[in-house]
């Protein structure tokens, strides 16, 4: 099925078909899987070919990993003031396995150069006044590929349309999801639609299915042809690298660009090297040529092996003028060469990524990671600190989206403008255990309170830490 074709059909506009076509190449990197290099032919010179797998390293997804764990790991804690939200919010992000997801789709966002959080309410009840009660608030996670913006501004996407591929019993179908903004004009406003439509594709022809037919598949059963939400705030939450996107010709393209889109020469040298680092032991292992008496076995056994790889027959008229019986090869392996060059090329893309240099080494045969902790002036942690201002904002809004959510299906208590504390990990720049320690200290001469150091080290909030500190201690000190 030719999405952007069904697209124009229905009159409607989104981002060039080019740019997806460089999001595919991301992902072959990533992959290490790309066409017409990681599968190729070597031509041997007499007419024939042979299909070669050229060795990778894996570089294209390395990269993409270690910035996932950098942005999001089990030590960042997102923190909601008021304690019901709280744990409403922590509940949420529990069945929607976030520790799991989260860091794995800003793995994605790393790779593609975007992600979406689309939140949704299921199984919920509505009555006669279009009022849900009973349902759960359910996140989906969406990856380049399956984001299509239909209306942005200054980068931001206000509009868009969400792809969920599904397959059921053997045929293919595609739900799209259309959020788009229309206006209440009885209320003298506007509110955030969603229309859904579900494709079947099996045979690309992409015949659209009436919503009574698609009810009878288990995966949009239940399904809405269209929702008003009766808000004019997005269900949908875009995250992406905070990097100019320069992948594509048109400036105003708000997707964005992978981590490593401008290190691919980089990655390109680096599997090229290893390949050749790989194939050095394979084709310079030790040969030992043989005059063919000697794997015989006629009238008696074999002098040697015959189903040892090292000897190799040759015709016996070969040995006739060395008068040898045998000749030993021992091919050179220039090992020092290719680890050389591997680690410049490793310093490249490293720099490229905004790791800086000496993140990676090539040694023993494999890629090791620099975990020593980073001054503050250094790339890395200037890289990190560009990316975080970004993420922060969109964990922001995605509790405020779920805070927003729980408050439409009846959940009581729940506060939409209480604070939201992201505290990002900061281990690899300072020295945790030494910082502890130092606010140690700080307790014990009376200027930190123990609250404080518990809503700290704890992950809590000030109250939650007043209330946790054991009854021996008379401390009413809370952060305000």
């Amino acid at each position: 099925m030719d999405i952007f074709s069904y697209f124009r059909n229905k009159g409607i506009d989104t981002l060039n078909p080019t740019f997806y076509r460089q999001v595919e190449v991301w992902r072959s990197w990533y992959n290490s899987n790309v066409r017409k290099f990681h599968k190729y032919k070597v031509y041997r010179g007499n007419g024939t070919s042979v299909n070669c797998t050229r060795y990778s390293l894996g570089m294209g997804k390395k990269v993409c990993e270690d910035m996932a764990d950098l942005l999001l790991n089990e030590k960042v804690t997102i923190t909601v003031a008021d304690q019901t939200t709280d744990t409403f919010v922590k509940k949420v992000l529990e069945s929607n396995t976030w520790e799991e997801l989260g860091n794995e789709y800003q793995e994605w966002k790393s790779a593609l150069g975007t992600v979406a959080y689309v939140v949704y309410i299921k199984d919920a009840v509505v009555d006669e006044a279009g009022n849900m009660t009973g349902g759960t608030v359910g996140i989906n996670y969406v990856e380049a590929a399956h984001i299509y913006p239909t209306s942005w501004q200054n980068k931001v996407i206000t509009e868009c349309i969400f792809t969920f591929p599904k397959t059921y019993k053997r045929k293919k179908y595609v739900h799209f999801q259309y959020h788009r903004i229309e206006d209440v004009p009885s209320e003298s406003r506007k509110q955030y639609v969603i229309e859904n439509t579900v494709v079947e594709n099996t045979t690309g022809a992409g015949k659209e299915l009436t919503a009574e037919e698609w009810e009878e598949i288990p995966a949009f059963s239940g399904l809405a042809e269209r929702i008003e939400t009766g808000s004019d705030q997005a269900l949908f939450i875009i995250d992406r690298l905070n990097m100019v996107n320069n992948a594509d010709e048109d400036t105003t393209n708000p997707m964005g660009v992978s981590l490593f889109a401008n290190g691919i020469d980089a990655i390109r040298k680096i599997d090229l090297e290893y390949d050749s680092y790989a194939n050095e032991f394979s084709l310079g292992r030790k040969r030992i040529f043989v005059a063919p008496e000697f794997l015989t076995t006629q009238g008696g056994d074999a002098v040697f092996d015959p189903q040892d790889t090292v000897f190799y027959e040759l015709p016996e008229d070969y040995f006739k003028d060395t008068k040898e019986a045998m000749h030993e090869v021992n091919m050179e392996l220039r090992i020092e060469e290719h680890s050389k060059a591997i680690n410049d090329d490793l310093n490249w893309l490293s720099f490229k990524c905004g790791f800086g240099t000496d993140r990676y080494k090539f040694e023993g045969g494999q890629v090791k990671t620099a975990t020593e902790v980073i001054s503050e002036n250094s790339d890395l942690y200037r890289t990190l600190q560009k990316h975080e201002l970004v993420l922060e904002r969109v964990l922001i809004q995605l509790i405020k989206t779920v805070i927003r959510a729980g408050i439409s299906i009846g959940i009581p208590g729940l506060q939409e403008n209480t604070a939201i504390t992201i505290s990002f990990d900061d281990s690899i720049i300072q020295d945790k255990e030494a910082e502890r320690q130092s606010d140690r200290q700080d307790v014990a001469m009376g200027v930190m309170s123990l609250a404080e150091y518990r809503a700290k080290w704890y992950g809590e909030t000030p109250e939650k830490a007043q209330q946790n500190l054991p009854e021996q201690f008379n401390d009413k000190d809370v952060i305000q």
